[in-house]
């Protein structure tokens, strides 16, 4: 007889992960059709099953201690970056009901404002019994979420929020309410959110304690009475199923009628900002009522200095159009006369154009210049490796929208930089000889900024092709099972690198490690198939996508045949081989 000790299943890097996540997911697709038919009871019985899982348990613990950014920051009790057999023993003693401990107060700076935005690190031990909460309650909302709801939900992002908002207004303008939650995570009514919630009372406890366990901030204990602090685990959908609703609410109390033409507004929701969209001004008013009043339910109201009415084609006063999700979303008037109207004063016609905000540029300018004052002594191979990300991120998120001739503008706004950063270093040297030095002009291919010696050039916004982005059908769910149209959709996202998506079609979607599909929202990593410690090179061929925690795996092994001969003397904690790495980042939405 085996002891406990020597049991294969109890070694973190032999436990059969591909059957644990197959049976986890057997049950969240049951409980997600089962809430599709409205089958409560089904529901509750399906989520007991899956709360005492031992596979959903083990799959939490890996995604809090492997699979997420945050896995290396510590809550209130410092321990964070477990090593295998204390993540085995966090998934052993792992259960709903536990004593919640209090989360620690981070401050991190709000993008485009002085002030500070405060986020929550639980404990890691508190982490991982969110993420088993997370994966027993989401099918069942993913399964009553309203089509138009975009934020913090697998599957969706906030370029299919924009495309929703471009459809509803393609064909006739219309009015606007651009409307933001005032501190939406912080004001929430934590007794009307439980309620609404509606779970079993066992879940119910286990959310009210981590709800209301408090904020340790520079060792002061401060109590929680409302909100959902902003960096636990299930804090997003804690959020949207919060703010469930609106889009039906405006529906019934502004239903379609076919005899009057008339159609409804249209609601489209990303986190804590929506727009509401309709070509009759008073209809938009009446909306902006029924919103504030619907808000109150949960203790929340709109921010006045960021809720306005507009139009996106004329306004009698200032600017048509309005900026969500950094874009801004505008039409302009076309015709045979240059304000595109007729002698009557009837409009011709008009075209739509998206396109990154004044302040998402100027932001980005702003990264741009800070980046360029701290390397302007560093190596140029050095400028250009922290430079890429940088470019080629903005310009993959904005690569769906009308971004031509701002590339175009970012181009020439970064030769300016690189031009001031070259001559600085070099200021008793003529412009000849700088050009010489840094940039490879007689290549045939124009001013390439790269190192004499060779190695990466400087990427440039305007050779991100631009491309329409194809939105998520309807109230389509990552939990329906059709595989088929979300690995070809993953390889279709705004931020998906060119070679990922063609290893993606290669792979037919699946991890060449754990055979599984990749699922939209998980950590997908480049990995070099022959090390390259072991001779490998950057060919495509020799390269592939695996999930983190396989990437994990593949790269133990690869150190152990690296130091010896024999693959069973290789270590259980892999050693993060950050140099062949090439992280997808996801937006929001994943």
């Amino acid at each position: 007889m085996t002891t406990a000790e020597t049991t294969p299943m109890d070694r973190w890097n032999t436990i059969p992960w591909k059957k644990m996540e197959r049976n986890v997911y057997k049950l969240q697709k049951r409980i997600y059709q089962a809430s599709q038919r409205g089958d409560l009871k089904t529901v509750r019985q399906l989520q007991r099953l899956l709360s005492k899982s031992r596979s959903a348990k083990l799959l939490a613990v890996r995604k809090v201690t492997q699979d997420n950014q945050g896995k290396k920051t510590a809550g209130v009790d410092g321990v964070k970056s477990l090593i295998p057999n204390q993540r085995l023993a966090l998934a052993e003693s792992l259960t709903i009901g536990q004593k919640a401990k209090p989360v620690r107060r981070v401050w991190i700076p709000k993008a485009g404002t002085d002030e500070q935005r405060p986020l929550g690190i639980p404990t890691m031990a508190d982490r991982a019994g969110q993420a088993l909460v997370k994966s027993i309650l989401e099918p069942e909302w993913e399964a009553r979420f309203e089509p138009n709801s975009y934020g913090f939900r697998p599957g969706r992002s906030c370029h299919d929020a924009i495309e929703a908002i471009f459809t509803a207004i393609a064909h006739k303008p219309k009015y606007v309410l651009d409307a933001d939650i005032a501190k939406c995570f912080d004001r929430i009514d934590q007794t009307a959110l439980l309620n609404k919630v509606n779970t079993s009372p066992r879940l119910r406890r286990q959310l009210k304690a981590w709800l209301t366990a408090g904020v340790l901030d520079d060792e002061c204990w401060y109590p929680t009475e409302k909100g959902t602090m902003q960096g636990g685990v299930n804090s997003p959908l804690l959020a949207n199923v919060a703010l469930h609703g609106l889009e039906t609410i405006i529906t019934k109390r502004f239903p379609r009628s076919n005899s009057r033409g008339f159609n409804p507004p249209n609601v489209i929701k990303y986190a804590d900002d929506f727009v509401i969209l309709h070509a009759d001004r008073e209809i938009i008013e009446q909306c902006q009522q029924v919103a504030v009043e619907w808000l109150k339910e949960m203790g929340l109201e709109l921010k006045p200095s960021k809720t306005r009415i507009t139009h996106t084609l004329t306004v009698a006063k200032g600017k048509p159009g309005f900026d969500f999700l950094g874009f801004n979303i505008r039409q302009y008037p076309v015709g045979k006369t240059k304000s595109g109207k007729d002698c009557r004063g009837r409009l011709h016609g008009f075209k739509t154009y998206i396109k990154p905000s004044k302040a998402a540029i100027q932001s980005h300018v702003a990264k741009l210049r800070q980046t360029f004052k701290q390397y302007r002594n560093a190596p140029q191979a050095a400028l250009i490796k922290t430079l890429n990300p940088i470019i080629i991120g903005w310009s993959n998120y904005y690569a769906h929208a009308t971004s031509s001739q701002v590339f175009k503008y970012l181009d020439n706004v970064v030769y300016s930089m690189l031009w001031s950063w070259a001559t600085y270093r070099h200021p008793k040297k003529n412009k000849h000889w700088i050009a010489r030095k840094y940039w490879r002009v007689d290549e045939g291919q124009g001013w390439i900024f790269r190192p004499a010696a060779g190695g990466a050039r400087l990427a440039r916004h305007a050779k991100t092709p631009i491309r329409r982005h194809i939105k998520v059908q309807g109230r389509r769910s990552l939990y329906d099972g059709d595989w088929v149209y979300w690995s070809k959709r993953l390889g279709r996202h705004p931020e998906v690198a060119p070679r990922v998506a063609k290893l993606l079609k290669v792979q037919q979607g699946k991890c060449q490690e754990c055979g599984l599909y990749f699922l939209v929202g998980e950590k997908i990593e480049v990995d070099h198939i022959i090390p390259k410690q072991l001779g490998g090179n950057d060919a495509f061929y020799n390269l592939q996508l695996l999930h983190r925690h396989c990437h994990d795996v593949k790269t133990a092994r690869d150190r152990g045949l690296q130091g010896t001969t024999d693959r069973r003397q290789v270590t259980e904690e892999p050693c993060e081989d950050k140099s062949s790495r090439t992280v997808l980042e996801p937006s929001l939405g994943w």
